[in-house]
């Protein structure tokens, strides 16, 4: 017969599980730094150009790939983030060609975010389909929606007149420090706040892991879900604004396979597919670990085809580290159930 302090002992397994996983993937970070510019053509890796790109560049899908791991700790998937994220893109620029207020366009178009996020979790939970499936179909309707709006072409987009707008979302801070990747940093520790030291963190957890158990607790689970997709179209919003601040021009293949590597960066991290188990500095050093694979690809000259390769084995090691981890914590359940 178990007793109580056997029964408390599992959360607390768990999350030394997580906190394991986190140190790996920030130990598996470093090695790959290392590895990078030691083959790297004149130890380009750490130029400080190439950290100034890698910092800034990488911090956009950073900052998506946070929103897609939350979700994924919810037990949920979004395929359509870099779908949503061209359409908020070319949303934000037709609104201000046609005289809305930049600063007004941007608003309105985190809304617009955060409400094809919110339909992707309606539908998702409402008519009980998988989210995967919700979502694949939504990624090719809002990029088919957007090609279409803008006819597949570059358009494009000088912002350069909205000094603070600039200084906001694509300007280097001091000029050294890219402000995209202090937004990155900014967003991770309100995460690592709300989901690991508030009550909504726990339902998130706990939705993720046995839904039928947080609907017991009285939990409100399809709010919890339809929230975390909202968030996720809210932070592909953001990220559009940023990309076409940095750019000055629309493209219709932004964000083109993010998706896969968000959910790549966050089972990385230690996030489980299956839901309830990841951590937010898991996800942070796994994304940073994605976007390190890809500048460092780049900064050594290989081809750029060749990424999707390496991402390949990438996502396959993420899937068997998921299901590791997924083992371990049923092993843990049958030890202190």
């Amino acid at each position: 017969m178990s007793t109580a302090p056997e029964r408390n002992s599992r959360p607390h397994a768990l999350a030394g599980l997580v906190r394991l996983t986190s140190l790996n993937v920030f130990i598996l970070f470093l090695l790959i730094s290392v590895i990078f510019t030691l083959l790297s053509p004149s130890h380009r890796l750490i130029d400080p150009d190439n950290i100034t790109v890698y910092l800034g560049l990488g911090a956009e899908f950073n900052i998506v790939a946070l929103a897609v791991g939350l979700l994924m700790i919810s037990g949920e998937f979004d395929l359509s983030v870099g779908s949503i994220l061209v359409f908020c893109s070319f949303s934000v620029m037709k609104l201000v060609y046609a005289g809305v207020n930049i600063y007004l366009a941007s608003v309105m178009t985190l809304a617009v975010g955060s409400a094809i996020g919110f339909l992707n979790g309606f539908i998702t939970v409402r008519a009980r389909i998988p989210s995967f499936i919700t979502t694949l179909g939504t990624m090719m309707f809002w990029r088919g929606v957007t090609v279409f709006w803008s006819e597949g072409l570059q358009k494009p987009f000088d912002t350069t007149s909205y000094i603070v707008f600039t200084k906001l979302f694509s300007d280097p801070v001091g000029g050294v420090v890219p402000v995209q990747f202090l937004w990155f940093i900014g967003i991770t520790v309100i995460l690592w706040f709300v989901l690991h030291r508030r009550p909504v963190g726990n339902w998130i957890y706990v939705t993720g892991d046995n839904s039928l158990a947080a609907r017991a607790m009285g939990i409100n689970t399809n709010a919890v879900k339809m929230g975390v997709f909202s968030f996720v179209g809210l932070i592909c919003g953001l990220v559009a604004i940023m990309q076409i601040s940095r750019t000055g021009a629309f493209t219709s293949r932004a964000g083109d396979g993010w998706e896969l590597k968000a959910i790549a960066a966050a089972v990385v991290g230690g996030t489980s597919l299956t839901g309830g188990i990841g951590s937010i500095a898991g996800i942070f050093w796994g994304a940073l670990i994605i976007s390190l694979i890809e500048n460092g690809l780049l900064v050594m000259r290989i081809p750029y085809f060749w990424t999707y390769t390496v991402f390949g084995v990438v996502i396959v090691g993420s899937v068997i580290l998921s299901a590791f981890l997924d083992k371990r914590r049923s092993s843990l359940g049958r030890e202190t159930g």
